[in-house]
């Protein structure tokens, strides 16, 4: 069928069924629904909104330790059509004046009564204001006092099949975090909200917000999480020297061999950088005299950070105990 077949047979299909009783019924419901919608955005409803709520008038020694602009929610009843234009448009900012309320121990508090009467300012005189959520409102400042704490992050990331996460970077690594002195002297860091991502094989950079606390305002808000992938390997480091420790004074500890291997698995680029020096086995005198057999076990106790797995081959060798030469 060729496209001017197609169009012609699509023309007598709409021709079928479009008569003219079918427009005229249209047409009347099309006006039905006008009617409707009118009459419906006339009569009297209630609707939650978001107002901004803005902290105005504060001196210059005070720092904010609240968001300066937050929102509350509103119940509010009026026409339809009203309360249309309030929910999907943005009602008028309410200000708060910083001196104008009862304030102490770090937080003003805006009373109930004083919180209605401030956002009806933002609605028709018509319109009326059945509930508030929350049903105060309390902001939280300080006189600078502040302290710069270590972020971390909270969460979960797990590269594809196959690769790595060689390490995480925090940027920046600290941020100075303003709060009541009870309230700082109690914090250790500030956590991240909760970042979790998967399946991912090139480095990620992902913005992550600070974890909000009441009263706890942070510069900067948010940090750059950095994470480094690298390709899975597993290798051999060969020669690590065995080190005796705990020996009294005058004695040597020798084993036979006197180098081990350590099997790990990490990242390429990790990997390809590790020389025996980067490992501490070690070989403990209290545990031979503690449990006397012909071998010695050995331990160990320090691999580099960022290897996914590392192990020795050889758990237990011979061992000799001499006295040192002078």
């Amino acid at each position: 069928m060729t496209l001017s077949e197609a169009c012609q047979a699509t023309r007598r299909f709409l021709a079928r069924f479009l008569n003219k009783e079918t427009l005229i019924f249209l047409f009347f419901l099309f006006i039905s629904a006008i009617f409707w919608l009118i009459l419906t955005l006339n009569e009297q409803t209630e609707q939650e909104v978001r107002v901004p709520i803005r902290i105005v008038g504060v001196p210059k020694d005070v720092v904010l330790t609240s968001d300066e602009v937050d929102t509350i929610r509103a119940t509010v009843r009026d026409r339809g059509l009203l309360v249309a234009a309030f929910y999907y448009g943005q009602p008028k900012t309410v200000s708060i004046r910083f001196d104008s309320y009862d304030k102490s121990n770090g937080r003003g508090v805006v009373s109930a009564a004083d919180l209605k009467k401030l956002l009806a300012q933002a609605f028709p005189s018509s319109t009326a204001i059945t509930a508030v959520k929350p049903d105060h409102y309390t902001y939280y400042y300080n006189y600078g006092l502040s302290r710069k704490l270590p972020v971390r992050w909270v969460g979960m990331a797990i590269p594809e099949s196959m690769y790595f996460l060689a390490r995480t970077q925090i940027e920046p690594d600290s941020v100075v975090v303003y709060a009541p002195k009870e309230k700082l002297d109690s914090l250790t860091h500030i956590s991240t909200v909760a970042i979790n991502r998967t399946e991912f094989r090139d480095t990620l950079r992902v913005n992550a917000r600070l974890d909000k606390q009441a009263g706890v305002k942070c510069v900067p808000a948010e940090v750059t999480l950095t994470f480094y992938t690298d390709v899975l390997t597993e290798e051999t480091v060969e020669n690590v020297p065995v080190i005796g420790v705990n020996l009294p004074e005058g004695k040597v500890l020798r084993t036979f061999p006197g180098r081990v291997s350590i099997s790990i698995v990490g990242g390429v680029s990790l990997v390809r950088t590790l020389k025996p020096e980067d490992f501490i086995v070690t070989a403990d005198y209290r545990d031979i005299e503690q449990h006397p057999t012909d071998k010695c076990q050995l331990t160990l106790k320090s691999a580099p950070q960022g290897l996914s797995k590392a192990r020795l081959q050889t758990q237990s060798v011979d061992y000799l105990i001499e006295d040192e030469k002078p």
